[in-house]
């Protein structure tokens, strides 16, 4: 799974761009792209919100299977383009101010601590959701 989230894209409201794309097996199965509900004052907000977009998108997506009798082990790897956001979910120790970006935060670290969904960095010029924020 990639998911990317370039800060504030919209010319006329500033809201950013969520882009999130699956894989099974090397082959898309899922992507998604849409404007953020919120105005957010940073990349790295920005980018938070796509990953919390992005582990709920993986939960539904292994509870359908599931329901379909396709077993779903181990855990999802999703790879995101910001540093900052990869070390921030993957540090327990580590909070967040705003109330909003926190629930997101303690969202993707409960996915994280569930081991369903491991957070990597990509290099943007290698993260295949970035063509999804350009539309």
């Amino acid at each position: 799974m990639f998911c990317d989230a370039p800060h504030a894209t919209d010319l006329i409201t500033r809201q950013s761009t969520t882009g999130i794309i699956i894989f099974l097996q090397g082959t898309p199965i899922l992507w998604y792209s849409k404007r953020q509900n919120t105005i957010e004052t940073s990349t790295f907000r920005s980018e938070f919100v796509a990953m919390k977009i992005a582990t709920e998108m993986n939960e539904g997506l292994r509870y359908r299977l599931r329901m379909m009798g396709i077993p779903v082990d181990g855990a999802v790897n999703t790879f995101c383009d910001n540093n900052s956001v990869v070390k921030n979910v993957t540090n327990p120790a580590s909070t967040l101010s705003k109330k909003h970006n926190a629930i997101a935060y303690h969202k993707v670290r409960e996915s994280v601590a569930a081991k369903t969904q491991r957070i990597a960095h990509e290099p943007g010029k290698y993260n295949c959701a970035d063509i999804l924020t350009k539309i």
